[in-house]
């Protein structure tokens, strides 16, 4: 077979271009904070989203776990349910008028109503809890694997699960999410990183580095006291983020970072 060598030519520079996109760097970005709010220090913080004007807030450790209703602004709880004390409350998200709360490491989760956080119902599930976020028709879950649960809102079994993976390697320790154009974003335990996960194939298709944002060696207990909370709020377009028992909830700004 005779090879043509423009054919040869614009082979090579295909398979080029395609080597070039698949090892393409995964983006980072940086931030700027742009606004700070008080933060309750008792607060082991587990769960977070934005609704309304409120953040709603899942605590942990057995015993002091609560789920909290509080006032951006000031910090302040303007409604609390205690869970619990043989439970570790771990993420939430709300559906419809329904707020959802796992537990770490007890299968069981439970179903509160979002205005009065009156208990409904208790739901089973295998594995840990992590975290919890959802877009328009799905709940997801973390469980501090590299797999991601996707739930049906209503009866809260799983029906799918998404590997995610960075580069082709499985990423661990997922936990707190949120939902966010499209994306969901996800605190990697014990890290200062923030994952930006395609739930269309689990890629991940940017970090967030959080560096410096706030030092927790400054804290009574830096080992545990880490990064972990984040809460977007749709209308204005303003993301925050936290961490467990920090004196301070930041709003931040993205900012790309330049590729090397």
């Amino acid at each position: 077979m005779i090879r043509s060598p423009g054919l040869t030519l614009i082979f090579a520079l295909v398979l080029l271009l395609g080597s070039t996109v698949a090892h393409a760097a995964i983006p980072v970005y940086g931030y700027k904070v742009v606004h700070s709010y008080p933060h309750d220090t008792g607060a082991y913080t587990e769960g977070l989203f934005y609704k309304d004007g409120y953040l709603y807030e899942s605590t942990g450790q057995a015993g002091t776990s609560t789920v909290r209703k509080v006032e951006l602004q000031s910090g302040e709880t303007v409604q609390r349910y205690n869970v619990p004390s043989r439970y570790f409350g771990e993420g939430i998200v709300d559906w419809k008028d329904r707020l959802v709360q796992l537990t770490w490491q007890t299968q069981t989760g439970f179903v509160y109503d979002l205005a009065s956080f009156k208990l409904q119902r208790t739901f089973a599930y295998p594995g840990e809890g992590w975290a919890l976020t959802r877009d328009d028709r799905h709940l997801y879950m973390s469980d501090g694997t590299p797999v991601l649960r996707v739930l049906d809102p209503e009866s809260l079994a799983t029906i799918r699960r998404i590997a995610v993976t960075a580069d082709g390697a499985p990423v661990t320790n997922l936990n707190e999410l949120e939902w966010i154009k499209g994306e969901i974003y996800a605190n990697v335990w014990l890290t200062n990183r923030i994952a930006r996960i395609d739930p269309a194939n689990g890629h991940v298709v940017g970090w967030i580095d959080l560096e410096g944002l706030f030092d927790i060696d400054q804290l009574a207990d830096p080992g545990n006291d880490v990064l972990n909370g984040i809460a977007y709020d749709a209308v204005h377009d303003r993301l925050f983020v936290t961490g467990k028992r920090w004196p301070k909830l930041f709003e931040i700004k993205l900012v790309k970072k330049a590729t090397p």
